[in-house]
């Protein structure tokens, strides 16, 4: 059974820093394509950034240069480090994955796997 566990979310001040984790079971990340999504209060969902299990990594350009997706094969988990972080950032962020994306990856739904989310919140 795919299940994908987000954590690492909280309460920064703009300008801090974040990392998220999604600890992934019943499939090993490294085959498949995985991504993160936020969505923020009466917005829709974003995609932040994936990789493709070929290790290829895409951005939405609202995070290129602050944000930074990756794997960890050995703890079978990926990681969302977030950097420079604005008010705009705040949302729920949610893991995703998918067997179809190997040489290439999408920041945009579908993805076949998602978790539960955890949550970011960006003060002044």
């Amino acid at each position: 059974q795919v299940q994908l566990v987000e954590s690492g979310g909280g309460l920064v001040q703009s300008g801090g820093s974040l990392r998220l984790s999604c600890v992934a079971s019943g499939f090993d990340v490294a085959f498949y394509g995985t991504a993160w999504f936020r969505q923020a209060p009466g917005k829709a969902r974003e995609g932040v950034a994936c990789i493709a299990s070929g290790g290829s990594m895409n951005y939405a350009d609202s995070v290129k240069d602050r944000f930074t997706i990756s794997r960890d094969s050995a703890k079978n988990t990926v990681y969302l480090q977030m950097d420079e972080l604005k008010l705009e950032d705040t949302g729920d962020y949610y893991c995703a994955a998918d067997p179809r994306y190997g040489s290439g990856c999408q920041t945009w739904w579908p993805y076949d796997y998602s978790g539960q989310g955890t949550h970011v919140t960006v003060s002044t």
